[in-house]
């Protein structure tokens, strides 16, 4: 069964700087290892759609996802329509500047055409959740640099 994956990092920036960088969905590639592309249909907020294109080496893979979380500064959350898992990104402040935390939520499980994929084209739900793990620590690391950067 598909677990809840999390990760943090601690960036030297205060969270609206954070904000700005997390919430640039066009951004999103520069940082994450599987996005290659994520557009969003109208401007940010609960409720907007969003066309994005995945991969996994030379496996590439299209989704789509609903906004379902937007507060500035704080957090945001999307879910996705294939596979119904919830992924969000939540900014805690801290004396040195802010906390960021990805996760992938699967509060209902994912979908059976999903699992079946990640079974047959991903190595199994195991390895795949283990690369997931690695790249949302990398993408965070991404960010942080991105940040602290000033970029």
């Amino acid at each position: 069964m598909p677990k809840n994956l999390e990760a943090s990092i601690d960036i030297s920036a205060p969270p609206e700087r954070v904000w700005a960088v997390v919430s640039d969905l066009r951004r999103m590639p520069e940082f994450s290892p599987q996005c290659v592309r994520m557009v969003a249909l109208g401007s940010l907020k609960a409720g907007t759609w969003t066309i994005n294109l995945n991969r996994d080496g030379k496996k590439f893979w299209p989704t789509t996802a609903r906004i379902v979380r937007f507060e500035p500064n704080q957090a945001f959350a999307f879910r996705v329509n294939e596979n119904r898992t919830v992924w969000s990104y939540t900014l805690e402040p801290t004396e040195s500047g802010t906390r960021l935390i990805e996760r992938r939520d699967v509060p209902n499980g994912t979908t059976w055409f999903s699992r079946r994929a990640i079974d047959a084209a991903l190595g199994g739900e195991q390895p795949f959740e283990e690369a997931l793990v690695r790249g949302m620590n990398e993408t965070l690391g991404n960010i942080k640099t991105a940040v602290e950067a000033g970029a």
